[in-house]
């Protein structure tokens, strides 16, 4: 597949009316996790991912050292904020420093929720974001109690902090609590719409639906297994599980018959319109640029899907 430094396809975000590219920047990409990326190379990727179309950056604290670069890059005037779209996470995996990586239960509090916002803008050396997601809360109940989460993530949205707001999270009965609140804007799911499982049909895609709610899909490339790389390139043969065993199949089969894989991987999410934008991290320009040309790539035939299907894999 020759890389296409064409414009990215876009897509309405739901109700927050927000147009935004298909494949999402995922600020993981450059936060040191999965290779050193300097500031200087982090920036450069980043005006490159605006000017071919890929200006909305989803970002966190626990991915790296990405939120300080993104900072870097609105600061030194490398991308200015009205040209992007930034998603923000309140993130709740433990007692740690801002509900970091951790042990202990989390501080769902509404004063928690809005000094950690205030202290991201200054980071950022912005004055709101797009989207806060609430992040990976391990129960449900507490951010929706009076106090709790959604009503801080209310409240930062009442002092402009932020256009819009919704929950990043895998447990399917939690979404399903929060949709039926009527109180948030969009969702970030993970793992729930690839090649290898599509549980996010079956329950959390039609309730999204049914309110307009924005969807995010995570993991579409399940950490890069669904790219065309032989999986035992990123996971040691010994120690495979089923997904693994699987996603070596469907590269086999589609590598026998001469489809690129990653576009294959991401023509199947964008056949599926209730989904909004498929987040993906890049590391380098390279990587950028090849995942847009996958997402421009020209539409496979229905019998091409329907053949992957047929073979069971």
């Amino acid at each position: 597949m020759a890389v296409h430094p064409g414009p990215c396809p876009r897509r309405r975000w739901g109700k927050t009316e927000l147009s935004i590219p298909v494949i999402p920047f995922g600020t993981q990409g450059f936060g040191n996790l999965f290779g050193f990326v300097s500031d200087e190379d982090a920036c450069t990727l980043m005006r490159r991912a605006v000017d071919i179309g890929v200006n909305h950056f989803d970002s966190a604290r626990c991915y790296g050292d990405s939120l300080r670069k993104l900072g870097v890059a609105f600061k030194q005037g490398v991308i200015k904020r009205e040209e992007v779209v930034v998603s923000g996470r309140v993130c709740y995996h433990s007692a740690a420093k801002w509900g970091g990586y951790g042990e202990g239960a989390p501080d769902y509090s509404v004063e928690h929720v809005l000094a950690d916002v205030q202290d991201q803008l200054d980071l950022l050396g912005i004055d709101s974001f797009d989207m806060l997601f609430a992040h990976d809360p391990p129960a449900i109940e507490p951010t929706l109690a009076p106090g709790g989460a959604l009503e801080g993530l209310e409240k930062a949205r009442e002092r402009g902090w932020t256009r819009f707001i919704g929950y990043g999270m895998y447990p399917h009965d939690f979404h399903l609590a929060v949709i039926e609140t009527g109180r948030t804007d969009a969702l970030l799911t993970f793992s729930d719409y690839n090649l290898l499982r599509q549980s996010g049909a079956i329950d959390i895609l039609p309730a999204a639906a049914a309110k307009d709610l924005g969807v995010l899909n995570g993991w579409s490339i399940m950490r890069g297994w669904l790219t065309g790389k032989p999986v035992d390139s990123f996971i040691p043969r010994e120690k495979w599980g089923d997904d693994q065993i699987r996603a070596e199949r469907m590269r086999l089969w589609l590598e026998e018959r001469g489809i690129d894989m990653l576009s294959f991987t991401l023509q199947f999410c964008l056949r599926e319109t209730r989904i909004h934008g498929n987040p993906l991290g890049n590391l380098n320009i390279e990587q950028l640029e090849w995942n847009v040309a996958a997402a421009r790539s020209a539409p496979l035939p229905d019998e091409t899907f329907e053949a992957f299907r047929q073979a069971g894999l």
